[in-house]
């Protein structure tokens, strides 16, 4: 039996509404009706089981019939932080596949050598993304994606990780084992034109270490996506379920 249809909700009541595009998706492209079973979600970790006790033009009212903690969470918190690429694909491709990781938090930002600019449709895209993505691996949390105009910003919003990577193809050597790993971490990723000598150093500043990924220089979206996979495999998000 294939799983249960997933939708968002701003917050899962006894008797909750599902309206925008979430019942436009259930309503339209589904064809969810009356008596139909699915699993609602607030960002909160839990999921919830629900009927669908009516179906109007705008909005379906559902019953709540169970509450469970969702069991798909990465234990160990990690972030991302990616600098903004020109390509709105390869923004997209970045944010599904660290959502699908288990990244907990996504930033973008803008630095020194980047060309692309944001906006708010661009980042309201950026989290539909999200979402879906969540949805798809079955995850209980659509992470938010944020927005920092400058590296500085995106660095600080970092602060509080115990590990904090920033890769750069100018590092000859990595300050960090990435094997040997534990606790929150977070990493850095540049734009299409990497970082400055100027931006490695005041990222060491706020005490983020410098990293390589080998002697050939990636494409932004395969940083991103290849760093976060081996975080996570190093803190042990990859292994065996139990």
């Amino acid at each position: 039996m294939s799983a249960l249809k997933r939708f968002f909700v701003e917050k899962a009541e006894q008797v909750t509404s599902l309206s925008g595009e979430e019942f436009e998706h259930a309503k339209n492209v589904l064809r969810l009706g009356v008596g139909a079973e699915v699993i609602l979600l607030d960002n909160s970790g839990k999921e919830y089981t629900a009927v669908i006790a009516s179906v109007g033009k705008k909005e379906m009212l559902l019953n709540l019939v169970r509450e469970e903690v969702g069991e798909r969470e990465a234990e160990t918190e990690v972030a991302l932080a990616f600098g903004y690429l020109k390509n709105a694909d390869k923004n997209e491709f970045i944010v599904q596949k660290a959502v699908e990781l288990g990244v907990k938090k996504l930033v973008c930002f803008s630095s020194e050598y980047s060309s692309a600019f944001m906006n708010a449709n661009k980042l309201e895209r950026l989290n539909k993304v999200s979402k879906e993505a969540a949805k798809q691996c079955l995850r209980s949390v659509a992470p938010e994606v944020t927005y920092a105009d400058t590296l500085e910003k995106a660095l600080t919003a970092l602060s509080g990780f115990e590990n904090k990577l920033f890769a750069c193809e100018f590092a000859e050597t990595s300050g960090t084992d990435i094997a040997c790993l534990q606790g929150s971490t977070a990493i850095v990723i540049g734009s299409e034109g990497g970082f400055s000598k100027a931006e490695e150093k005041r990222a060491k500043e706020l005490g983020f270490t410098s990293v390589t990924l080998g002697k050939r220089i990636l494409r932004a979206e395969t940083a991103a996506v290849a760093l976060t996979a081996v975080v996570m495999f190093s803190l042990g998000e990859l292994g065996e379920r139990e």
